[in-house]
């Protein structure tokens, strides 16, 4: 294994524990508060965490290429970013 693959295969299992935890605090956040704009904020993040995961995986394991993992996480990003974007706006 390459020293780039190692390292990224070591940067995407951060960003899914890291992701992971704020998903989880985001998700505790609103089963004890209830609101809307906390459960959308998980769900942002854990799409963004979901995307990374699934990047690497698509390259690593279905062997669909670098490139198409790289877009499969950045169109997964996208989309949480703009589910925490519209977090930001919801009124209870």
């Amino acid at each position: 294994m390459s020293q780039i693959m190692l390292t990224i295969i070591v940067l995407k299992t951060a960003i899914l524990l890291l992701g992971g935890g704020i998903t989880y605090i985001a998700y505790r956040a609103h089963r004890r508060t209830g609101a809307p704009s906390l459960r959308a904020l998980a769900i942002g993040f854990g799409i963004i965490t979901f995307g990374a995961l699934l990047g690497g995986i698509a390259d690593q394991v279905f062997n669909v290429g670098f490139a198409t993992g790289v877009a499969i996480d950045n169109f997964l990003t996208m989309l949480g970013f703009a589910i925490i974007t519209y977090s930001l706006y919801i009124e209870r």
